[in-house]
């Protein structure tokens, strides 16, 4: 590393510490978006009991080399290089004005594999992430920066777990997961497992035409000495990078698994595949209650109804874990049907915003729900919004490539 003013990304923590007057985070961003965003961020992760001081400017990098020789260093700096492709001289000199126990995050507009790597392993910055950014990377990120003991540190290890849990059943909540775990598997190459966590009636046997034997639950209750095999022999390839696990649909079924079962076959799922999509109906069964507990990240699917806000008001309750860091993502389905709640009177009952929503279009789930076979996300309306999902999830598709 050419500037020894920082410490090496690899080495987070050896510093003494925040000081008690010292500003958690101040950030130079050029854009409202990219503000409103950092904004959103570092409040999801104080309603989780993560406490910060923020002062978010708008302002470009020679803005903040200047405010920075004046201010004391915060614990976080962000500075934004818009589309500059050679900020190193910049970025260098900022390195100059700030404590070397400073946190540096880098934002820019400019996907590259090298500029990455310069501003990593040059500048010593923890990480470069380019617009648009979402409320799940400033959560991510911030947690363990604002902490020094991160309880996600895991997550550089493995994939990412996402569950997406409808309100109640028929609010779409199967389709979006199958739709999310296509884009990440299929269109964007990442290895990905799409887990079909219904024990009774789950959709992915059918919708991929595939047969799990040995089945999800099967793993539950005996996965052997080695559960890295025993996932190897039960996931199911669909296309590209995408691979299914789940069981057959089973009325009768007595789910059995025992307490840390699920945690076994998440924790050798993770070691394969990029991202575990977990299409998770929330049942009061001890593999369900794991399986929301071990999802890095929540998905949420409701339509405007009043039943259907009810319950998810419930989930929003159910208590996050410390791999948690970021609310989760609200999915509103059919806005606008006939005979639905207003957004305005959901948004009210919740608290807070909804995070996506896809007007009603019935004959897109019409068409969707009569397919034999799953064959991918239809263009248009839901496609662009699959996208903004994935990005709330956490894919990177520049950290991706640089990684």
């Amino acid at each position: 590393m050419d500037n020894p003013s920082l410490k090496p990304a690899e080495e987070p923590g050896n510093d003494l510490g925040a000081r008690i007057d010292q500003l958690t985070v101040l950030s130079f961003v050029a854009d409202a978006a990219t503000e409103q965003v950092i904004r959103d961020g570092l409040g999801d992760l104080a309603q989780t009991g993560i406490q910060n001081t923020a002062d978010i400017r708008r302002g470009n990098l020679k803005a903040a080399i200047a405010a920075l020789a004046k201010v004391p260093t915060p614990q976080i700096v962000v500075v934004d290089i818009g589309k500059d492709e050679r900020p190193m001289h910049a970025l260098l000199e900022l390195c100059d004005v700030i404590e070397p126990s400073v946190s540096l995050l880098v934002i820019g507009e400019v996907d590259d594999v090298d500029l990455y790597r310069d501003i990593i392993r040059r500048v010593g910055a923890i990480d470069y992430l380019f617009k648009p950014i979402t409320r799940e990377l400033v959560a991510r990120h911030f947690a363990s920066l604002i902490t020094r003991n991160s309880p996600v540190a895991d997550l550089t290890r493995g994939g990412r777990v996402i569950s997406v849990t409808g309100a109640r059943g028929g609010v779409g909540g199967s389709t979006i997961a199958a739709a999310l775990a296509w884009y990440l598997g299929v269109e964007s190459n990442r290895h990905t497992l799409l887990l079909d966590a219904d024990p009774f009636i789950g959709t992915a046997q059918d919708w991929f035409g595939v047969e799990f034997k040995p089945s999800f639950q099967t793993l539950l209750q005996d996965a052997g000495d080695d559960p890295g095999a025993a996932v190897a022999g039960a996931v199911r390839p669909v296309r590209n990078r995408l691979h299914v696990l789940g069981s057959p649909p089973d009325l009768a079924c007595q789910p059995a698994a025992s307490a840390g079962a699920a945690r076994r076959i998440i924790d050798a799922i993770r070691m394969r595949f990029n991202f575990v999509i977990v299409d998770l109906p929330f049942l009061p069964i001890q593999q369900h209650r794991e399986l929301l507990e071990l999802a890095h990240h929540r998905i949420i699917v409701l339509d405007p109804s009043i039943a259907s806000l009810r319950d998810t008001v419930r989930l929003i309750a159910a208590s996050s874990t410390p791999g948690q860091p970021q609310r989760p993502t609200i999915f509103l389905n059919r806005e606008g049907a006939a005979g639905g709640l207003r957004r305005k009177h959901i948004e009210d009952a919740l608290k807070r915003k909804v995070d996506l929503s896809l007007p009603e279009l019935p004959k897109l789930f019409t068409s969707l729900g009569a397919q034999e076979r799953f064959a991918g996300v239809p263009k248009g309306p839901l496609g662009r919004l699959i996208e903004d999902l994935a990005r709330e999830a956490g894919f990177e598709r520049g950290r991706n490539a640089a990684a």
